[in-house]
């Protein structure tokens, strides 16, 4: 086939979802999805896309105006629903599971979402939302994978919707998705990229070997932006994704060898687990090009040990959900820079800023800031939020603040300090001390509260809190614990409590919590 007919019928810009058709019209046969089982080539992806755009289209749903809300684990399913939902040029809303019943309600309350899709392992946490939440443009909520009275079924609606292509015009500057960060339980916030962003990422990652040929293991959650920056690419370049829909190192270790892997994203845990593995060494992973980690810094030793026991290059990326740049470390490149997470890569701008929002010279610590191609649209329905994290340089080129705090040596390669939000990293998700805070000063027995990031062998961090309480007060700390977590999200559970008679402080007021950090790191197990 010439090349001429391979792109004589491309928009001017070549979206996702465009390209996912036009894999599905130059390669139909290929592979597109292996997910427990199932081998799904790109004819049949495409005409199911096709088929749930379709279905929003007729249904009422407005292209660069509505929203789509997904709660589900990964499945081929969701691969669909995903693109189908931009294909119709929509939004897509994908939910944690790990968030709170009341915080999945705001999030699709504070989205406007107007389709909602649930698979059966969430069914429970549906159970109890709202009877208007959502369903209104389909009738009911959309049960992906199970069956029940109050519910519409997935493959029934998709049975009934064609498959013929649709023709939506997809524009940069329409909406590709909402992700929800770990916000409070009345203000989530949700991070708003659109078309122009996402794709921009896509033909970046181009450069890492993501495309055609490439298959792609993803054991991390698709609501998760890390599984995202991975998963677009290998699908919009034209190569396979490999699902889990739960990680298990065993699991992991068979697809890995069974289906030939060439890419991964993983969190710094999974790794760790995956090296623990007693069958690790025995295991043909000689098909691996590349190997991401990002969400939380991997531990040094884990880098040395993945570069020296795991074939294939090693790639460390620091970054946001919110974009504004990446820094990336080659650590199969850079062994002598393993205690850092890179350089700048693609094109980002880095600035190192002090309390006053002036620029910091080279070795001295303070708060991240950076700008790239791939910068959201803002928080949505936020603007303060949005303003919050802005900075400008002296020529007005809009950065955004980390809120970590950090320096780059004579090298240029960056070095990650404390943060600067007292952010916990657990499992590879974020967690706000200050919400998990805001739950414990509301017990009518506690006046005053800190939360600090403590080791986890399971998880990187978790969550410890300290409290004190009023005068004659007597709750045990046990019960302070179940009082507290029984209204937080799963990702947020507190791991265990201390009760101090008063927190440490500085002269000005502020809590110490590098001394509550030393002190739990004291105290005998």
């Amino acid at each position: 086939m010439s090349s001429a007919a391979t792109t004589q019928d491309r928009p001017a810009f070549f979206d996702i979802s465009a390209r996912v058709a036009e894999h599905g019209r130059l390669r139909p046969s290929g592979e597109a999805v292996v997910f427990e089982g199932q081998r799904i080539n790109w004819r049949t992806l495409n005409a199911r896309a096709n088929r749930l755009a379709n279905l929003l289209l007729s249904r009422g749903l407005e292209p660069n105006k509505d929203k789509v809300a997904i709660l589900a684990s990964p499945s081929a399913a969701y691969v669909e629903i995903f693109l189908g939902v931009l294909r119709a040029g929509c939004c897509l809303v994908p939910l944690s599971p790990m968030a709170s019943t009341d915080q999945l309600i705001n999030m699709i309350r504070d989205a406007g979402a107007k389709a909602l899709f649930i698979s059966s392992d969430y069914r429970s946490l549906a159970g109890v939302f709202p009877n208007d939440l959502a369903p209104m443009a389909l009738g009911k909520a959309v049960a992906i994978d199970f069956a029940a009275t109050d519910w519409a079924s997935y493959e029934e609606l998709m049975n009934k919707a064609s498959d013929k292509p649709v023709d939506v015009p997809i524009t940069p500057e329409m909406d590709f998705n909402i992700i929800y960060s770990s916000g409070t339980t009345s203000e989530p916030k949700g991070i708003v990229h659109d078309h122009a962003a996402r794709t921009a990422n896509l033909d970046l990652m181009a450069s890492l070997g993501y495309g055609h040929g490439c298959r792609t293991l993803l054991a991390t959650p698709l609501y998760s932006n890390l599984t995202i920056a991975a998963f677009l690419p290998t699908m919009g370049l034209g190569g396979t994704i490999v699902l889990m829909r739960k990680f298990d190192t065993v699991a992991y270790l068979d697809l890995a060898e069974s289906e030939h892997i060439t890419h991964t994203m993983l969190v710094p845990v999974q790794y760790e687990r995956l090296l623990a593995d007693t069958s690790f060494s025995g295991r043909d992973l000689s098909s691996f090009q590349l190997k991401s980690c990002t969400s939380a810094p991997l531990r040094t030793t884990i880098k040395r040990e993945i570069v020296e026991r795991w074939p294939g290059k090693l790639l460390e990326i620091y970054g946001m959900t919110e974009g504004g740049g990446l820094c990336m470390l080659d650590a199969t490149a850079n062994r002598d820079k393993l205690d850092t997470v890179g350089k700048p890569a693609f094109g980002a701008e880095y600035r190192i800023l002090d309390d006053d929002g002036n620029e910091l010279p080279q070795r001295q610590i303070g708060e991240i800031a950076c700008r790239g191609r791939v910068m959201m649209k803002g928080y949505h329905n936020r603007p303060a939020a949005t303003a919050a994290i802005i900075w400008r340089d002296a020529t007005g080129k809009e950065f955004f603040k980390t809120g970590d705090m950090g320096y780059f040596d004579s090298d240029g390669f960056l070095h990650l300090s404390d943060r600067k939000k007292d952010m916990v990293i657990s499992g590879g998700f974020n967690i706000y001390a200050t919400d998990l805070e805001e739950v414990l000063l509301s017990h009518p027995d506690v006046i005053d509260a800190a939360v600090v990031a403590v080791p986890s062998a399971e998880w990187g961090e978790t969550p410890f809190g300290f409290v004190v309480l009023r005068a004659g007060a007597t709750p045990s700390r046990d019960e302070l614990k179940g009082w507290a977590n029984s209204r937080l999200g799963k990702a947020q559970r507190i791991f265990g409590i201390d009760i101090l008679e008063s927190l440490p402080r500085s002269a000005i007021g502020k809590v110490l919590k590098r001394e509550l950090r030393d002190a739990y790191r004291r105290a005998p197990t």
